[in-house]
């Protein structure tokens, strides 16, 4: 479905991202781990088209480096940004229908599906977006991304500063994601909540992945763990 091969990316002349190689398979769950600066954020951002790079990024056996964001996201891939990006002084219904793709036939996921899962935006759905909690904000951008109907969707630290209650949702809303058969590339610092929800993850250091297993094989090497992980 999505396989990255060989990927570089420069910062003007830092060169950030070193012939990095990954794939996602259809209706999976790969979680992205590293340390801060070891290049996740950048990875993604590449995929999407927000930072140039050199290598190959195929979609569905269709090259994506060169494309704008916006031909990637009608092709059907999904981006959540770290910083959210909400739209503040529209309402939380109003950004949530700006996510919408208009297509034929029955989108996936439609507003009631995203008040069921977050039922806070159903009651906040009047509210400027501006003045709700950083938590009712990152729902309120899962769910907009969502509601472009993606068959890939790329989340950058979905739990980043949030309280448990939250991050909670958040697991559970990944779950969500993988029973209606859409696959993630999931970006997060919190390992409990990768290894729970992931069916691989692959961990970054310096721009490099050092590491491609299964849940299991992460928690069974602690140099690992040591090396690229932990603080």
């Amino acid at each position: 479905m999505l396989h990255v091969q060989d990927l570089h990316a420069f910062y003007g002349k830092s060169h950030v991202l070193h012939g990095v190689h990954m794939d996602v398979k259809p209706g999976e769950i790969v979680s992205l781990l590293g340390r801060n600066g070891s290049g996740r954020s950048t990875t993604v951002k590449t995929i999407m088209g927000l930072v140039d790079g050199r290598g190959s990024v195929r979609w569905n056996d269709h090259e994506l480096l060169g494309l704008k964001p916006f031909e990637i996201a009608h092709r059907g891939i999904g981006y959540v940004p770290e910083n959210r990006d909400i739209f503040p002084k529209l309402t939380v219904q109003q950004n949530l229908l700006l996510g919408e793709k208009r297509k034929q036939g029955n989108p996936r996921w439609k507003l009631d599906d995203m008040y069921r899962m977050f039922p806070r935006l159903k009651e906040r759905q009047h509210t400027a977006a501006g003045v709700l909690s950083g938590g009712e904000q990152q729902m309120l951008t899962l769910c907009r991304t969502l509601m472009g109907d993606p068959n890939l969707i790329m989340i950058d630290e979905p739990t980043e500063g949030l309280a448990p209650k939250i991050v909670e949702l958040v697991a559970e809303y990944l779950k969500e994601l993988k029973r209606r058969g859409i696959s993630v590339l999931l970006v997060e610092q919190k390992l409990t909540i990768a290894l729970e929800v992931s069916e691989r993850c692959y961990v970054m250091g310096h721009g490099s992945i050092v590491f491609e297993g299964t849940p299991a094989d992460l928690r069974g090497n602690a140099y690992i763990r040591k090396e690229w992980l932990e603080v």
